[in-house]
């Protein structure tokens, strides 16, 4: 279309502007010159042609001219920006190469380029490598020391990678009566895949500018290295593929937006407001504002849970606990494959963080580019409308050019040029050396998993990353397969099932039981040493019946169970087939099996019958026992487990006398193959966790079936549980000497006797209980022994080597570890019965979230691991602080005076020690929270809560809550001007109002029907939902703050209160 006016000509057309209805046309051409000059872009008619066009006018004119001559000098500016850039790199390179000619041996190098490399090859040429530090970085020498080298030197692990599947952790079966202790949470045993997940940086950037700027490398970084990657050019991790190295699922970025505030705790970030201001965010969050709260506080405290919280594949559930742990595993597994030593930390002062994507990697930069950028960021000039001007810029990044090189983060491909040029150097027994010295998984590089070619070391840490090593690594598992396991089966004399030529006649059931036990699995007999609960200070033999394969007994005799039962038969069979058995051998033998088993599941007490120990508890000598059950030579039994001479008058006690003669019948009435493949099939189920993933696909399989769960977890997160479980003192103490802020340590010291205070107060008030039976009650809460943190012992080397001294650990022997850790463990536990009871000492790592009170010890346990947001911030306002851990320690402190708690006095020892009128005002409180619960239904599976097993928990969860508050309430007293600092932002609810909002989203969570079912029938804990309502609806104090009518569901006219 031909425009309306021509400036070379300076001719004008006559143009009738177009408006409809009405046209004006134009009556000369001075109008028309006038019109067409003045008027802005619109629609008219070309008088000449009759035909709709724009007319443009002199702005659009005047716009046509300026526009080229404003973009020319932009572009010229945005090119010379982009020769400086390459000008850097090109800076960088030359002065690698000058310090490689001047700093390192000079030698021949392959002319391959193409050759594959791992970080393991070049290791021991680190000090050496000068300027690099990791795939991101490279910093001048002179900048550096030796120190700071291996911690970047670390860092060039940061990839995202994805380990082959295998299941959580399960730990050896032991039975609950073993421990006299009760935990806040069951003991239940993708995420972010970089150890420098959640390093974020204490220093801020202040400029924008700046942080933007490196941000932006960054990303340009690592799509570079993505590409070196793909190209095979170099590869940091020859074990996985380029897209494994580079994958971030959907599960990585939930649950790092979950835990990016939790990963800011644990690195001691962030302003009192910040902190606030994010813990606020997350809670609103959660809150379904549709719900009433006097209707249904969980729903409106948790509403949204689930929509932002799918359960991830790998799991059967999905809660605030869960997602603790998971934060806590990836700072745990940091330290594992940290090449730094346990006694020594970064140095903060020298290197700060910078945290740049939403995938959660997070890099190191040298402090001095903080000190040379701020100055950057404080000439920068911006104008009144916020824009920054382009020529200012450019003169400082041209004056800051000459300290950016030395400092700005370096492309991957950078890296790989110069790390290209080395070649391997040592033979295979120098790798070796380095597993011991750089203590990291990338460096590990075994070609014979049978040498014993390393440096053994008697340092703890070091025994625990090594463990870690041989699990993670399944490339060497891989190469060894089975073989270890075949091999221990043939030591205890062989499987039937893998071998027709058993010989029945040469089976000892009892020998093998014994032998089994020395590996800390109770199969059949469930026998340990701890303190006698009648006199908590002597260390005495106990015995109780068996545990199962299956959760409990009800599994094997109800029908409603049969599928599972099935699913179980079928697992069995095709382990034993991937074992070598034939198909129809194996079939035939699981069938045995089960029934077998189900025998065993009959005679066996049911839960409801075990509540009251001390009916249970029988303590006689061993020639009194053998009277009691003659068929079984209990002295033969304890010489093979304890490696001693056992005489026939040491005392011991047994809690299931009925079910040991019922034993004697089913064995007696049994097929000896039978009976010996059950009873290494029990060992072998958990032994097949420690060799290669062949039985991976089975296993997820039967998960899936008794939980639900759709994947396997990844196989570190298998292998932090592993090391967390069977050396997690040595682990602690790497987690303690970085992380632990010895203030929480202190606060949560405070609040707990803020919290007995609060008990003593209640307790006064208690019109049930007679003087006397208060009195005892008070000098048992004052006996208290409080175990906060971290025990003192793993701080210090020595004593922390001792723990360990007796376990050997190879890091390439996974399986061997494994059986090493095991005998460690249950000799460790046999050699007590020689020793008195050390009531000081530790039940539980520090590294784990969870809490737990000790009835023979009469001691409270808070391990550093719980010590996290939402349970505890020491920014955080007292009313979450008093709502989240407050209520866990006087959770833990009812413990204490429960239904089983309330038997053991001061010492820990059983006797009574109340009134008969005391117990029976206890008994009707007790009744009426057991007949609340059991009111209680799951919707999902239609299956009532057992408010009887539940009841301890139940009773201490009401009382936890209310000694919380009653101490929240006093602090307010007595520090009346905090309380207008006792609200978050953005949340218009009073500082008592959040108390209870926290200790509701503290339970937030969801779960998969089939975990569901499985809980409610193995459970002693409610499920949170009704940990929630049923405790809130028992609380007069949270019916008062939420303004709750009278007979509302969460203000019921009839409530149960025991303490």
């Amino acid at each position: 279309m031909r425009k309306g006016f021509h400036l070379s000509s300076m001719r004008i057309i006559s143009v009738k502007p177009y408006r409809s209805p009405r046209i004006h046309i134009a009556s000369n051409r001075h109008e028309q010159f006038r019109f067409s000059f003045k008027r802005k872009l619109r629609l008219g008619i070309n008088e000449r042609t009759g035909r709709l066009q724009w007319c443009p006018g002199v702005t659009c004119s005047k716009l046509l001219i300026i526009l080229p001559a404003v973009l020319l000098p932009i572009t010229l500016a945005l090119i010379l920006l982009l020769r400086m850039d390459n000008m850097l790199t090109a800076l960088q390179l030359h002065e690698a190469e000058k310090f490689q000619n001047q700093h390192l041996p000079q030698q021949k190098y392959s002319s391959n380029l193409d050759s594959h490399y791992t970080y393991g090859s070049l290791s021991d040429n680190r000090d050496a490598l000068g300027d690099i530090v990791n795939e991101h970085f490279i910093l001048p020498m002179d900048v550096m020391n030796i120190k700071e080298l291996n911690e970047r030197e670390r860092l060039k692990r940061c990839i995202s990678f994805k380990y082959g599947l295998s299941e959580t952790l399960e730990l050896e079966e032991r039975d609950i009566m073993k421990d006299a202790r009760t935990s806040f949470l069951p003991q239940d045993t993708t995420s972010i895949p970089s150890e420098c997940q959640g390093k974020l940086s204490s220093v801020k950037l202040e400029s924008n500018f700046v942080n933007n700027l490196l941000e932006q490398m960054l990303r340009r970084s690592r799509r570079t290295s993505d590409n070196t990657s793909n190209n095979g050019k170099f590869n940091f991790n020859t074990r996985e593929t380029a897209n494994e190295q580079n994958s971030f699922s959907g599960e990585d970025a939930q649950l790092f937006g979950s835990t990016s505030a939790l990963q800011t705790f644990w690195n001691e970030e962030g302003t009192k407001e910040t902190i606030r201001a994010a813990q606020a965010k997350t809670m609103k969050k959660y809150i379904d504002s549709r719900i009433n709260p006097c209707s249904d506080f969980y729903k409106y405290a948790c509403g949204n849970w689930e929509r932002l919280h799918p359960i991830p594949k790998d799991k059967a559930g999905f809660d605030t606990f869960e997602m603790l742990r998971e934060n806590l595993d990836v700072v745990l597994r940091e330290l594992l494959e940290s090449k730094e030593s346990s006694e020594t930390t970064l140095d903060q002062k020298k290197v700060v963080n910078i945290k740049n994507n939403n995938y959660g990697h997070d890099s190191h930069a040298h402090a001095d580019i903080i000190k040379s950028t701020r100055s950057v960021s404080s000439a920068a000039v911006v104008d009144k409308r916020g824009s920054k001007s382009l020529d200012q810029l450019e003169k400082q990044l041209q004056v800051k050019s000459s300290k950016l090189r030395r400092h700005i983060i370096q492309r991957r491909h950078a890296l790989s040029v110069v790390l290209r040029r080395y070649k391997r150097q040592k033979a295979a027994a120098n790798k070796r050396k380095r597993i011991n010295k750089d203590l990291s998984l990338g460096d590990i590089s075994l070609e014979d998993g049978n040498s014993s070619e390393y440096i053994d070391s008697n340092e703890a840490p070091i025994k625990a990353k090594y463990l870690y090593q041989s699990c993670i690594n399944t490339k060497l598992l891989g190469k060894r397969g089975i073989k270890p396991l075949l091999k221990l089966i043939d030591s205890l004399g062989g499987w039937p099932v893998l071998n027709p030529s058993w010989n029945p006649q040469h089976f000892d059931w009892l020998n093998l039981t014994a032998q089994l036990r020395r590996y800390n699995n109770d199969i059949l007999i469930v026998e340990w040493v701890g303190p006698d609960i009648k006199n908590s200070d002597e260390n005495i033999i106990q015995f109780d019946q068996t545990s199962l394969g299956l959760p409990t007994r009800e599994y094997y005799l109800q029908d409603m169970n049969a599928r599972y039962l099935m699913a179980y038969q079928l697992f069995m069979s095709e382990i034993m087939q991937k074992l070598g058995a034939s198909r129809d051998r194996a079939i035939k033998t699981a069938t045995d099996v089960v029934g077998f088993e189900t025998r065993l599941a009959s005679i066996t007490a049911p839960a409801e019958q075990r509540l009251n120990v001390t009916k249970l508890y029988n303590r006689m000598t061993l020639n009194q026992l053998h009277k009691a059950v003659p068929e079984i030579n209990w002295l033969r039994y304890l010489s093979i487990l304890q490696d001693r001479n056992v005489r026939d008058s040491e005392e011991v006690v047994i809690y299931a006398l009925e079910y040991m003669n019922d034993l004697v019948g089913l064995l007696r009435t049994s097929d000896p193959t039978t009976i010996s493949n059950y009873l290494l099939w029990r060992f072998v189920r958990h032994r097949i966790n420690n060799v290669d993933d062949r039985f991976e696909d089975t296993k997820q399989k039967f998960y899936h079936s008794l939980f639900g769960r759709e994947e396997s977890p990844q196989r570190w997160k298998v292998c932090i549980a592993q090391v967390n479980t069977n050396m997690g003192m040595a682990l602690g103490s790497m987690f303690v000497r970085k992380y632990f802020d010895e203030n929480s340590k202190r606060d949560t010291l405070k609040m707990t006797h803020e919290l007995q205070q609060a008990f003593r107060e209640i307790l006064k008030s208690t019109d049930w209980l007679d003087l006397s039976t208060k009195h005892l009650a008070e000098i048992k809460v004052n006996a208290m022994s409080l175990k906060i943190g971290y025990p003192d012992f793993i701080l210090n080397p020595k004593e922390l080597n001792e723990k360990y001294a007796g376990i050997q650990i190879h890091p390439e022997k996974y399986f061997e570890n494994t059986l090493h850790v095991l005998l460690h463990t249950a000799k460790t536990e046999q050699n007590k019965i020689q020793e008195t009871v050390n009531k000081t000492a530790w039940q539980t790592a520090p590294a784990i979230v969870n809490a737990y009170y000790s009835r023979n010890k009469n001691q409270i346990m808070f391990p550093a691991g719980i010590l996290q947001p939402p349970f505890y911030h020491r920014h955080f306002p007292r009313s979450l602080n008093f709502g989240g851990i407050g209520v866990v320690i006087g959770h833990e402190l009812t413990h204490g005076f429960d239904d089983k708690g309330r038997l053991f006095d001061r010492n820990g020892s059983i006797h009574k020690w109340w009134t008969d009128s005391s117990i029976k005002g206890f008994d009707e409180r007790a009744r009426c929270i057991i007949a609340q619960y059991s009111n209680y239904t799951v919707g999902e599976v239609g299956i009532s809560l057992n408010g009887e097993s539940t009841q301890g928990e139940n009773i201490a969860d009401n009382g936890g809550l209310r000694q919380a508050f009653h101490a929240y309430k006093s602090w307010l007293r007595n520090n009346p001007q905090a309380a207008a600092d006792e609200r978050l932002p953005g949340i218009e609810m009073t500082g008592e109002q959040l108390f209870f909002l926290n200790f509701g989203q503290v339970w937030c969570g969801a779960m998969r029907p089939e975990a569901v079912r499985n809980k409610l029938n193995t459970a002693i804990h409610s499920p949170g939902r009704f940990r929630v309502i049923g405790t809130l609806s028992n609380s007069r104090d949270f019916a008062r703050e939420f303004k709750c009518p009278e007979g509302s569901p969460m203000n019921p006219v009839h409530k149960c209160s025991v303490w």
